[in-house]
């Protein structure tokens, strides 16, 4: 027998992908494509890439509705220094979504995730360059 709470609580986007274990493959995915693009790599040259690997995953949980386990910098403190373009920031997003839409992601949870990439940008890009 349910109880009332069970079927009136909306399931989270991060249940409905299927968890940390859904990020994690996704994270994985997602820095293999900009890891492999000329034009972003050399962002990462000196990332500790499993710490960095570690810190998206928590914080696309956050996003996703799960758990809040994300103890890390502020976006804007761990971005603004690396003079971020516009353009750069763009093409990550796409490897975002693409990576999600390989995945089997739905729309509506791609469309979420666009709509915090919006958000977002103006404390990832580089003021210098915005």
């Amino acid at each position: 027998m349910t109880t009332v709470t069970e079927e009136t609580t909306p399931i989270s986007h991060y249940e409905r992908i299927g968890g940390a274990a859904a990020v994690k493959a996704a994270v994985e995915l997602f820095y293999d494509k900009v890891l492999a693009d000329p034009e972003l790599a050399g962002y990462f040259a000196d990332v500790n890439m499993p710490e960095q690997r570690r810190h998206l995953a928590l914080m696309l949980a956050v996003i996703l509705g799960g758990p809040n386990e994300y103890t890390g910098r502020g976006l804007a403190e761990a971005h603004q220094p690396l003079g971020i373009t516009p353009a750069h920031y763009a093409r990550v997003g796409e490897h975002l979504i693409v990576t999600l839409t390989e995945l089997g992601v739905p729309a509506d949870i791609l469309a979420d995730v666009q709509a915090v990439l919006g958000q977002v940008r103006e404390q990832v890009v580089s003021a210098r360059t915005a």
